[in-house]
């Protein structure tokens, strides 16, 4: 990751000139390098050649390859962060473009205050904060999350997540057995994300025992060692 967010390489990934102008103009006027292409095909080769920082990939593309086909093939062998375009945004969507990969989603049409907010707090959460010398593993029952790999094991076997998944887990991990508020989060599609962790997490996830719901307020992970 670059040293300023400003700094940071972007691959926009859509067939529409139009949005590709709109986009490489106000990401360009920030201070981000803007690299484009309307294939995804070609997406995913400058993807493992130009290794960009984040990637802005819509899910509609001509070609054989859609938004999450490119987003599947990418995860095989980055953890870019990804923002996926789109001009639907239920939650069947969503979880989706989450399992195909996508760490956050943009519905068109979209200002340029909100497309800049979004990738900002998507950098953010993507590069890792320093972890404690003297601790490189936080356990919670059959989870463990590996600090320094950035990885989280359940039972010992590895459980892939995205960048803002990990990150999601992760604070919740750093304060088990406390209820979070929402507000200390993620506030953008924090339902989407919080199934999605259980759907991979969970033995049951319609009956969830490790990442509990307290009504109205937030969420709170259930470590069964550690006294609440």
């Amino acid at each position: 990751m670059p040293e300023t967010q400003a700094s940071a390489r972007i691959l926009v990934v859509d067939d529409e000139p139009k949005l590709v102008r709109l986009l490489r103009e106000v990401l360009s006027a920030t201070g981000f390098t803007v690299l484009s292409t309307g294939s995804g095909e070609n997406a995913i080769e400058m993807a493992a050649l130009e290794r960009p920082d984040l990637v802005l990939l819509d899910v509609v593309l001509s070609g054989s390859a859609d938004g999450y086909a490119v987003a599947r093939r990418v995860r095989e062998f980055s953890d870019v962060p990804i923002i996926m375009l789109t001009a639907k945004a239920r939650e069947s969507d969503l979880l989706n473009g989450f399992d195909a990969g996508a760490d956050d989603y943009l519905t068109k049409p979209f200002s340029a205050k909100e497309l800049l907010a979004r990738v900002r707090a998507v950098l953010k959460r993507a590069r890792p904060g320093p972890a404690a010398p003297a601790e490189t593993e936080l356990a919670c029952g059959p989870l463990r999350l590996d600090l320094m790999r950035r990885t989280v094991t359940r039972d010992g076997q590895e459980i892939r997540l995205t960048p803002t998944e990990y990150n999601l887990l992760h604070e919740l991990a750093l304060h088990a057995n406390q209820v979070l508020l929402h507000e200390q989060l993620l506030n953008d599609y924090l339902r989407a994300y919080i199934r999605h962790l259980r759907q991979k997490l969970e033995a049951d996830p319609a009956n969830p025992q490790l990442i509990v719901t307290s009504s109205g307020v937030g969420y709170m992970l259930v470590c069964p060692e550690k006294p609440a």
